[in-house]
């Protein structure tokens, strides 16, 4: 919303004339029961002039006023188009909440580029910070800020954690990732350049892919000299996330544990020997 077309809505708002509750209630069952268009655009028009006083409320947060007030009117539309007349509310009264809702929301989207907290503690937090934090530090004597922050966050229902984090967000300015640094010979380096990553690359991921299928394969061609019992204890043993216990194989085969770790490293054996049948390279496989 450009100045031209801001200063114009103000003027419209302020011109707009009140409405009397009888009148209100009857354009609000006309739009809700009827569909009628005008109906709706004479209420929301009349309320416009509190879009502007609540977007006012906000203009400290450094967005453009222009769109807090658009913001605002997407507020008292979806006001206009969730009220019920029959529950004798004024519609100020109901309006007033979406309206707020619509500037808050915007605000969290759009103040940094970093993701506020969006459950209500977080926004009642964030709304209230800096007029909890003025008015706990006008007190004539000086308090520590942890003091202050213990305050805050019994004053509004969050942890004195959430309270610190918030204060330092509001305290700093977002700094982007391209941000230069310092010119150099091959050109200018921004922050960007300095991050480590240590997901591996793609070519080491298709590698590593390849690389497991292919033991998968040994794997499978070599467990075929084992018995029924030492690929059973293999399995149990080599193969789950979380392996069987000696013990616990020992009862379900009706032998000694100790036999067990026998099977098991004679299958081993014969695993290794298979493997370096078809590839001596495989000799470290197991």
């Amino acid at each position: 919303m450009a100045n031209g077309t801001r200063n114009d809505f103000i003027k419209i708002a302020m011109k707009a004339p009140y409405l009397e509750r009888e009148e209100e209630h009857d354009l609000a069952v006309r739009w809700r029961e009827a569909d009628d268009q005008e109906a709706m655009h004479r209420l929301t028009q009349a309320h416009m002039r509190l879009v502007v006083a609540i977007a006012a409320r906000f203009r400290n947060f450094g967005l453009p006023m222009s769109d807090l007030i658009q913001e605002g009117h997407v507020g008292l539309l979806q006001a206009a188009a969730k009220f019920e007349p029959e529950r004798e509310v004024r519609f100020s009264t109901y309006a007033t909440w979406w309206i707020r809702a619509s500037v808050q929301d915007y605000i969290l989207r759009n103040w940094s580029i970093v993701r506020g907290g969006t459950s209500s503690s977080q926004k009642a937090l964030f709304f209230n910070l800096r007029r909890l934090r003025a008015r706990l530090s006008q007190s004539p004597d000086p308090r520590p800020r942890e003091i202050i922050y213990t305050e805050i966050a019994d004053a509004v229902g969050v942890s004195r954690n959430d309270v610190e984090v918030m204060d330092s967000r509001l305290s700093g300015p977002d700094t982007s990732l391209n941000a230069p640094i310092h010119e150099t010979e091959s050109g200018t380096s921004n922050r960007q350049d300095f991050l480590v990553d240590d997901v591996p690359l793609p070519d080491e991921n298709a590698s590593r892919s390849i690389d497991t299928e292919r033991r998968l394969e040994w794997l499978k061609s070599a467990m075929e000299v084992l018995n029924e019992r030492e690929l059973k204890i293999v399995t149990e043993r080599r193969l789950r996330d979380e392996g069987a216990t000696l013990e616990s194989l020992g009862e379900a085969l009706g032998i000694s544990k100790e036999r067990v770790r026998q099977i098991e490293n004679r299958a081993l054996e014969k695993l290794r020997a298979a493997l370096l049948r078809e590839d001596p390279d495989r000799a470290n496989f197991l």
